[in-house]
């Protein structure tokens, strides 16, 4: 996944390092540090790199000329937990400031999953089966 948001990576990858099991933060690079955008005063992230259980999530803030959509829920993010104590986890620290579409809750094989969007706009569907 590549999510692009307005000013608000840092504060997204920051977040998602400690709330989210086996996550941290491999690569993030500013725009004020390149020679090209060297105008840029805002800690905004040019090339921002987060690994989720070995899978990388890129970053990147759009500058205020070029604003990005705000994020839908139509795409989301899959976490697969490896238990219940991590499933229950990641849906307290989401939700606590975010917005519960669904769950959690059982559906087929299932035992719990859920849908939430979190306080960055991005969706998650912490899923444990």
């Amino acid at each position: 996944p590549f999510i692009t948001l307005n000013g608000k990576s840092k504060e997204a990858m920051d977040f998602y390092a400690r709330v989210l099991p086996e996550t941290k933060i491999t690569r993030m690079d500013f725009y004020k540090e390149s020679p090209d955008f060297s105008e840029v005063e805002e800690e905004l992230v040019l090339y921002g790199a987060l690994s989720i259980k070995g899978a990388e999530v890129f970053f990147l803030d759009m500058q205020e000329q070029y604003p990005s959509p705000e994020p839908t829920w139509a795409h989301s993010i899959y976490l697969d937990c490896d238990t219940e104590q991590e499933f229950d986890q990641i849906f307290a620290a989401l939700s606590e400031t975010g917005s519960v579409m669904m769950g959690p809750e059982s559906v087929g094989n299932i035992r719990k999953c859920a849908w939430i969007t979190d306080k960055f706009g991005i969706t998650w569907q912490p899923v444990w089966e």
